[in-house]
C-alpha cells in the first residue's frame, strides 16, 4: 500500500508540475494573438458544451491568455504517417497544430484530434489518455487502495471494532448487500453478484462525487459520458444473459397470464418481452447519462447568465452573479444527494435484473 500512496504522489507531482509549464505560450504567440484579438460576443452553447464533453487537457482557470492547464499524452494511429505519441499541450490550447494533427474547431469532430489530409478533416485512431481517462483510472487505483487498505485492516483487528473510514464504509457495504443484493436476488443465490455490485455502486458513486470538486483530480465528466455508462450497462446485460436459467427464457416467450390471442398467431407478447431484454441495460446506460450530464449543464447555465447579462451591462451582470452563485451552491449541494441516488439506482436495478435471470419457477 505504501508504494500505491507513493505514485499517487508522484501523479500529482507530475501533474503539478507540467501545468504549470503548459499554461503560458512564448511572447511572440502572445503578441500576435494580442494585435488579432477580436471580442466575440458570448455563446453560452458552446460554453456549456466545452464544460460537459471530454478533453485533452485539464482546464484549471483563465485569465486573459494565461491558461492553467495540465497537458495530457495524445496517443493517435495515422493509416499515412503511423503511430504519434505526443503532449497535448503541442496544440497550444487549439491554437496551433502538431505533425499534421490539431484539434477541430468546428464540424463534426469539433474538439477532436483530426488529421489534415488534402485540405479535408480526417479522424486518426485515437486512444489518447483524456480527462474522463486519467479520472476513471485515478477513481480505479483510489479504491482499490482504499478496499485492500481495509482488508487489511479486517484481518489485523478481527473481532474488534470498527473504526476511521472503515466505520464510516462498513454500513453503506452492508446496505448493499442486505438491502440490494440479497433482497432483489434472493438469500440463496446472491453472494456471487456482491462482488460486482459494491464495485459498480462504488465506482458510480466516487466519480459522480469526482465531478462537482472543480479541482484536479476531479472536475471530469466521467459518469455523464455516455461511452462509460454503455459499458456499465453491458457488464449488467451479460452478467444477466450469462446467469440467465430456463425459466427466464420460459416467462420471455411464453408470458403467464397473457390471452392466448396476443401470443397466436402474432407473437406480439414474446417480441415486447424479448426487446425488453436490450431494452432494460439501454435504460441504465440513458438513465445515469442524462442526470449526471443534466446536473452539470445545470450549473454551468447558470454561470452563463452572469456573462450574458454582463454583455447587456455590467451593472446587471453583477446583480445577476448574486442570484446565479446562489443557485449554483443549492445545486452543487443537490448534486450530492444525486451522485448517491443514481449509485443506488444503478446497482438496485442491475440487481433486479439478476434477480430475474435466476428466479426459480415456483
Amino acid at each position: 500500500m505504501k508504494h500505491i500512496h507513493r505514485l499517487l504522489v508522484i501523479a500529482f507531482f507530475f501533474i503539478g508540475l507540467t501545468s504549470v509549464s503548459a499554461s503560458v505560450s512564448d511572447d511572440h504567440e502572445q503578441e500576435i494573438h494580442q494585435e488579432n484579438h477580436v471580442a466575440k460576443k458570448f455563446e453560452p452553447g458552446n460554453f456549456i458544451m466545452d464544460h460537459v464533453v471530454d478533453a485533452y487537457d485539464w482546464h484549471v482557470f483563465s485569465y486573459g491568455d494565461f491558461h492553467f492547464t495540465a497537458p495530457l499524452p495524445i496517443i493517435v494511429y495515422s493509416e499515412n504517417s503511423g503511430f504519434h505519441i505526443f503532449m497535448s499541450s503541442e496544440f497550444n490550447h487549439g491554437h496551433s497544430s502538431f505533425k499534421g494533427f490539431e484539434l477541430a474547431k468546428e464540424g463534426e469532430y469539433r474538439g477532436k484530434v483530426v488529421e489534415m489530409i488534402d485540405g479535408r478533416q480526417v479522424r486518426p485512431f485515437d486512444i489518447s489518455m483524456t480527462k474522463n481517462v486519467v479520472a476513471m483510472l485515478f477513481s480505479m487505483i483510489f479504491l482499490l487502495w482504499l478496499f485492500v487498505s481495509i482488508s487489511k485492516t479486517y484481518r489485523l483487528r478481527k473481532g474488534q471494532e470498527p473504526k476511521g473510514i472503515q466505520a464510516f464504509l462498513e454500513p453503506i457495504i452492508v446496505f448493499v448487500i442486505d438491502d440490494i443484493a440479497k433482497s432483489a436476488i434472493g438469500e440463496k443465490k446472491y453472494k456471487k453478484f456482491v462482488p460486482f455490485l459494491l464495485t459498480i455502486f462504488f465506482f458510480i458513486w466516487l466519480n459522480n462525487m469526482m465531478g462537482i470538486v472543480p479541482f484536479i483530480p476531479g472536475g471530469a465528466n466521467v459518469t455523464g459520458n455516455i461511452t462509460i455508462t454503455l459499458v456499465l450497462a453491458l457488464f449488467t446485460f451479460v452478467i444477466t444473459t450469462i446467469n440467465s436459467n430456463k425459466h427466464y427464457w420460459k416467462d420471455i416467450f411464453n408470458t403467464p397470464g397473457v390471452p392466448w390471442w396476443l401470443k397466436f398467431p402474432i407473437p406480439l407478447m414474446p417480441f415486447v418481452e424479448l426487446m425488453g431484454v436490450f431494452t432494460k441495460p439501454f435504460v441504465l446506460m440513458i438513465r445515469l447519462f442524462a442526470n449526471i450530464t443534466a446536473g452539470h449543464m445545470i450549473v454551468m447555465a447558470f454561470i452563463s447568465l452572469i456573462f450574458i447579462f454582463g454583455e447587456i451591462s455590467p451593472l446587471l451582470g453583477m446583480g445577476t452573479s448574486v442570484v446565479s452563485v446562489l443557485f449554483i451552491i443549492f445545486m452543487d449541494i443537490l448534486e450530492l444527494l444525486v451522485a448517491l441516488i443514481q449509485a443506488y439506482v444503478f446497482t438496485l436495478l442491475s440487481a433486479l435484473y439478476f434477480g430475474m435471470a435466476v428466479e426459480e419457477e415456483h
